[in-house]
């Protein structure tokens, strides 16, 4: 569950909550018709973290906006806001808490055509797979982030400018996607980005249910750094096992991850007990080329291997829960469990 975003106190995590519910409702304080009616969306959730012998309790909600208007322009939203409650420390019997608030995008996509959609203001920046795809709380089966998130999404895993993106090739056999962006540099509490510019681009095989990919960034601030990735997806209709992977390579490090996740009964075979029970493993690497305390990986060369147990309940309910060992400088066990409760419903009937 990465956070990038500004820590809060929780006086002013209220104000911009407030902030934010007022936003939705002015978006959202107009008739429409069936396909445009709002949707709201997102999960609530309660999850611990057992690092080294200290467990951190983090309760959290991340709602999520989708408002059409019209038939060509869609505002979207997401934002996370929770409370950790950590040992104090030093000595210190009992626990003390912050609060977050963060806006993970805020963006508006015009729909040009079935190939082309122009997106701006806040969106998630576009580099790798885990960072659209997997960051949700009510999507990734383990509630850490891999090792290698900071490269390439420039450390905030968000970007405020403009992007364009879509389906170059679409057919039985292909599909070739794309995205390219340019990011301007922010220092707002809630729209922080640097500068940066970046592509993405895949293949997916529709009938292999296959997915190659490379992404690529460039850091335009003072210092101009290169960023470079690749990830591949397998997916296969009715298996009972599925993969995901990712590469990335920054001026400074280097590392990748592989997750692999088993089914014990088949998608055909309908929601049994044996289909809800879902164990996961990822196996991560980094590599450390020269020191950089800002890229947000370990200062040292890091092994890590992700045990997972997933159960998926009726009604949109899951529990996560994994045992990490992470071999580094020393040793570490992390012992992470998170239930997740996923909500979805329109803002109003349609017509």
């Amino acid at each position: 569950m990465p956070r990038t975003k500004v820590l809060l106190s929780p006086k002013r995590a209220g104000i911009y909550a407030s902030a934010l519910l007022a936003a939705s409702l002015l978006v959202m304080s107009r008739p429409g018709t069936t396909q445009d009616v709002p949707l709201i969306s997102g999960g609530v959730g309660f999850v611990t973290s057992t690092n080294a012998g200290n467990t951190t309790y983090i309760p959290v909600i991340s709602p999520l906006l989708a408002a059409p208007l019209g038939n060509h322009i869609l505002v979207e939203s997401r934002a996370t806001i929770l409370d950790s409650y950590f040992p104090k420390g030093g000595g210190h019997s009992g626990y003390t808490s912050s609060s977050f608030l963060g806006l993970s995008y805020l963006q508006m996509d015009y729909i040009a055509s079935s190939h082309l959609t122009v997106v701006a203001g806040e969106f998630l920046t576009p580099f790798g797979t885990y960072n659209e795809r997997l960051s949700p709380i009510w999507i990734s089966n383990f509630e850490s982030a891999p090792l290698i998130f900071n490269l390439g999404t420039m450390n905030t895993g968000s970007s405020v400018g403009g992007m364009l993106r879509g389906s170059a090739i679409s057919n039985d056999h292909v599909w070739l996607d794309y995205a390219g962006y340019f990011s301007a540099a922010s220092t707002n509490e809630q729209f922080k980005s640097q500068r940066a510019s970046g592509a993405r681009t895949s293949l997916y095989f529709p009938q292999a249910r296959l997915e190659v990919g490379g992404s690529y960034g460039r850091l335009l601030e003072e210092t101009h750094e290169n960023f470079e990735g690749l990830h591949l997806w397998w997916q296969p209709a009715d298996a009972l096992v599925k993969l995901r992977s990712e590469f990335a390579h920054g001026p400074h490090s280097k590392g990748y991850w592989v997750e692999s996740e088993f089914h014990l009964a088949s998608a055909s075979s309908g929601m049994t007990l044996r289909r809800a029970i879902q164990p996961v493993f990822r196996w991560q690497q980094t590599f450390r080329s020269s020191p950089d305390p800002t890229d947000g990986l370990p200062g040292a060369d890091t092994k890590r291997a992700d045990f997972g147990l997933d159960i998926l309940f009726p009604h949109e309910v899951r529990i996560n829960s994994s045992y990490s060992r992470q071999s580094s400088t020393q040793d570490t066990n992390i012992w992470q469990t998170g239930i997740v409760y996923r909500f979805l419903f329109p803002t109003w009937r349609g017509k």
